[in-house]
Order: structure tokens, then C-alpha cells, then sequence
């Protein structure tokens, strides 16, 4: 009892221990924000990236396409634009459409021209899976800058897309368009040597270190009334979660221009923001920050685009359209 008393906290030390506690769950969250980088804020990096207005504005997609994830061939030389800023992908390969078009209404204020990207065959050429299948194009970043960057640069991408009216759209249910990045990590692993212990089936461990690429970023995925919705939607996929889990983002209800935009920070965490129109990404769009599989990434090498079919060579996919891709960096 007189322990009690001796040691009871008097109300002016209860509320000043209240205080200290609220302070510091307060100085975790600002700690939070403070460790994010919101998309599109810092330095934009002139050399990457492309704002489509050039009129004379060319790719050249020198075919057939690569399809390296399927056959192990990537079909050299590469689809490229003029000015050497978008690129094929030698793993998948180019959208059958690559093209400049006027800036739908509602695009970024004084654009005259964006890019229009669509596929019907995104397979092995000349050979009709009957699956889901995807052609990626790149954004040439590493040749612009003589290498990756570091993420203690803070590198963000931000993209304009336009999504067209629901008619327009594939009719099947399932991913449709992807926005990601290309990042690098080290990963160890302990492998066994080809060298055999002495009356052993089982050579020495050794631990060997290689760089992991992993594409994080996002998935548009359309939920079409042909395959019994009520009505036709979309929603954005985050990808991906520590365990490579898709993580369900925000329904989208109505057609038209969206922003998308990734982050990430020194610490190697993955930041995703969005929002519906052409703004520039606030705080208020975060929507999710991972560590994708798990890895912490050290650099970033490229950001690039999917277009996703059905390779049935009858169902031409979504068209989507793209804006402004860019790169920041934000040092700080």
C-alpha cells in the first residue's frame, strides 16, 4: 500500500506522460511521410522520358518482335523511336502498335500528342498461344544516363494514361495494362560446391552474392459485364507485396485520364501513388508502400509499359494511350 501511494503518478505527471506519448507517435507518422517520396517531385531528368509532341515523331519496329519469355529468342535488332527514347523489349517484345496520336480531351494542358500502344498478336510470331500473353515497351534510361540510379537519388516515374470508354476495351476479365519499373537488388544464396567431401554424396556450402531484377509497379484490370459483372469497371493492382502477392488498389468506375506515378526511397521501399486526372500527385494519392518479394532495392534501370491480351489472334487488346512519361530524381 505504501508502494502504491509512494509511486501513484500525480495527474500532471499522467497528462505530461500522455504528451510524451502523443509526441512521439506523432514524430513516427511525420517519420513516415518524411521517408516517402511522392512521384513527380524533385529534378526531372530532361534525358529520359518523352512528351510526344515532335510531329515528326517515328518508332521503327524492325519485326518480328522478340519473345524471349517464351522461346529464348529476342530477335535483334530491337524496336526503337527515332529519338532513341522508348525501346522493344527483348524479353517480350513491342506492342503491334507503337504510334503518336492527338492528346484525347482532357490530357495535360497544351499537349498536341501522346502515344497510342495496342496489340494483337503478343506471343512468338507467327504462332497463336489461345493465352494470356504481353508485350512490354521500355523507356530508354540507362543508355541516357551511362547507367542506373541509385535509390539514395530518390528515383520516381510518373505516366499519364487514358482510359478509353468501356466498348473500347478487350471483352475479357483480367489484367490489361501495366505501368512498372525495373529494379536491382543483391541477393545471397548458399549453394553447395561441385568439390565432394570424402566418402560424402554432398559438396562444401559456399554463399554466392548476384544481382535480382524484380518489376514492381501497376496492373490495370478490367472486370467486364461479359463475364457476368453487373457493370464494366476496372481496378489497379499493386505489384507486389513481400510474398509477390498482387494487393487490390482503387476501383475505377469511370473511363478517362488517370496518373499513375512509383517511388522509391534509399531505404528500398517501393512507393505507389495514383489518382483519377491529369494533376500532379500529392500525398493524398499514396496508396500503398512494399517491399516487393521482399527485396530491398539499390538501383533502378528502366520503367516501361505492358499492353495484355488474349493471344488468340482475334481479340485485339484495350488501346491504351500515354502521356509525359518521366523520370525524377530527388536528392534532398
Amino acid at each position: 500500500m505504501l508502494f502504491r501511494k509512494l509511486f501513484q503518478p500525480s495527474n500532471l505527471q499522467r497528462l505530461c506522460l500522455i504528451g510524451v506519448v502523443a509526441f512521439v507517435g506523432a514524430g513516427t507518422v511525420a517519420a513516415q511521410f518524411r521517408a516517402r517520396t511522392v512521384p513527380g517531385r524533385g529534378q526531372k531528368v530532361d534525358r529520359v522520358g518523352d512528351d510526344f509532341e515532335a510531329e515528326d515523331w517515328e518508332f521503327y519496329p524492325n519485326p518480328p518482335k522478340a519473345s524471349s519469355n517464351l522461346d529464348k529468342q529476342d530477335r535483334l535488332p530491337s524496336g526503337i523511336s527515332k529519338n532513341q527514347r522508348i525501346y522493344e523489349s527483348t524479353y517480350r517484345g513491342e506492342p503491334d502498335v507503337v504510334k503518336r496520336v492527338p492528346t484525347p480531351a482532357g490530357g495535360i494542358p497544351g499537349s498536341n500528342g501522346a502515344l497510342l500502344l495496342q496489340s494483337l498478336y503478343t506471343g512468338v510470331p507467327n504462332f497463336i498461344s489461345k493465352k494470356q500473353q504481353q508485350d512490354d515497351l521500355l523507356v530508354n534510361v540507362t543508355t541516357m544516363l551511362g547507367g542506373p540510379i541509385p535509390v539514395s537519388q530518390n528515383p520516381s516515374c510518373v505516366v499519364r494514361v487514358f482510359l478509353p470508354p468501356w466498348e473500347q476495351w478487350e471483352k475479357r476479365t483480367g489484367s490489361s495494362f501495366g505501368f512498372r519499373v525495373e529494379l536491382e537488388t543483391t541477393k545471397t544464396e548458399t549453394v553447395k560446391t561441385q568439390f565432394r567431401r570424402m566418402f560424402r554424396g554432398e559438396g562444401f556450402p559456399t554463399t554466392t552474392t548476384k544481382v535480382e531484377q524484380y518489376w514492381p509497379g501497376f496492373f490495370i484490370q478490367f472486370h467486364s459485364k461479359v463475364d457476368g459483372h453487373k457493370e464494366d469497371s476496372a481496378m489497379l493492382l499493386i505489384r507486389a507485396g513481400s510474398r509477390g502477392e498482387e494487393i487490390p488498389g482503387p476501383m475505377i468506375t469511370e473511363p478517362g485520364w488517370w496518373t499513375l506515378g512509383i517511388s522509391v526511397t534509399p531505404d528500398g521501399l517501393v512507393h505507389y501513388y495514383a489518382h483519377a486526372g491529369i494533376e500532379p500527385l500529392t500525398e493524398r494519392d499514396h496508396i500503398s508502400t512494399q517491399r516487393p518479394y521482399g527485396f530491398t532495392a539499390q538501383r533502378m534501370t528502366t520503367f516501361f509499359f505492358n499492353v495484355v491480351n488474349m493471344d488468340d489472334g482475334r481479340s485485339m487488346s484495350t488501346p491504351w494511350i500515354i502521356d509525359d512519361p518521366a523520370l525524377y530524381i530527388n536528392t534532398r
